[in-house]
């Protein structure tokens, strides 16, 4: 089910941060914890914990979907503003950067 554009403005994207926070940490510490087994082949747990990790992202990334935030990368979102995004990507602290729609990650600009 596709979920609705959602348009943020700076304080609703701002005030929303602590949950994406909390929640993409709670993703990296499931991804640390995956464990290679003793008994396993080199071959075999690489592709167990690819198949691991790329749960883990997929889970966070349906979560950040979820609450109308666009994913564009393994820990890096975008709240749309109606005229470009404000872009965060851990372990950033706070809500500093924006970029319009064309420009991407690259065309980050601190937020004044």
């Amino acid at each position: 089910m596709a979920v609705p554009k959602r348009i943020f403005t700076f304080d609703e994207a701002r005030r929303l941060l602590p949950v994406v926070r909390e929640r993409t940490r709670k993703a990296l510490d499931a991804l640390s914890e995956v464990e290679v087994g003793p008994d396993e082949e080199p071959g075999q747990a690489r592709e167990r914990l690819e198949q691991a990790a790329g749960a883990i992202l997929e889970e966070w990334a349906r979560e950040m979907e979820g609450m109308g935030i666009l994913v564009k990368g393994p820990w890096l979102v975008d709240f749309d503003s109606g005229g470009g995004y404000f872009c965060w990507k851990w372990p950033e602290e706070s809500l500093d950067f924006y970029h319009g729609y064309d420009e991407g990650f690259s065309g980050r600009v601190r937020i004044q």
